[in-house]
């Protein structure tokens, strides 16, 4: 019997260790991510993620899914950014979620594009794409208004211009690796047609 009862411990052992490793992630605690946004992330991005310096990203009505893996992509340093990987590496896994469900629950404020004599190839590009380039429409990706799909596709509606075009550039030149799709289609594009839609991008609402 007793190497049954030994034979039984074991299962049961290993059965708790699998229900461990499968229990739900807590749900995020939005008084914690306020807290680490005030401490940490508010200096950059301001205290609810809105129109901040145009050298850095709107996080406000941001999908949290998508912002929980660009912070773990800035602290095993797939995605490069100095600044970033030393914010990020400070994070555990429920902070970044506790953030990211912060900032993700407040509504987007709208923007606007600034410059009239590229509108018409920025929404070419962004409704239609560039069939010649092989460069597909933004929109089957990010939504008509560029409010993306949770996980895979962020929003991007209202973004500012300079932030978006840093972010082609940095997929064109391989400087920011983390998305081998968009650097396929960055690859194809112009200085013009990048800063064109980048524009466009910043009036979708």
């Amino acid at each position: 019997m007793k190497p049954f009862h030994a034979l039984t411990l074991s299962v049961l052992l290993a059965g708790s260790a699998i229900a461990a490793e499968t229990k739900p992630a807590a749900k995020p605690d939005l008084a914690k991510g306020q807290a680490l946004v005030t401490q940490v992330c508010g200096a950059c991005h301001t205290a609810d993620g809105s129109r901040g310096s145009p050298a850095n990203p709107i996080l406000q009505g941001q999908h949290p899914e998508y912002l929980v893996k660009q912070l773990q992509e800035f602290k095993s340093g797939k995605r490069k950014n100095a600044i970033m990987m030393g914010f990020a590496s400070t994070l555990s896994d429920e902070d970044m979620r506790n953030v990211a469900a912060y900032y993700g629950s407040k509504a987007a404020k709208p923007g606007a594009a600034k410059n009239k004599d590229t509108i018409r190839l920025g929404e070419k590009i962004y409704r239609g794409g560039i069939l010649e380039k092989a460069v597909p429409a933004c929109a089957g990706c990010h939504g008509p208004t560029g409010a993306g799909i949770p996980a895979q596709y962020p929003r991007l509606g209202g973004q500012h211009a300079d932030y978006t075009e840093a972010q082609m550039n940095g997929f064109r030149s391989g400087a920011r690796g983390n998305n081998a799709q968009m650097m396929a289609i960055a690859a194809r594009l112009s200085d013009t047609e990048i800063k064109a839609v980048s524009d466009y991008i910043a009036g979708l609402r």
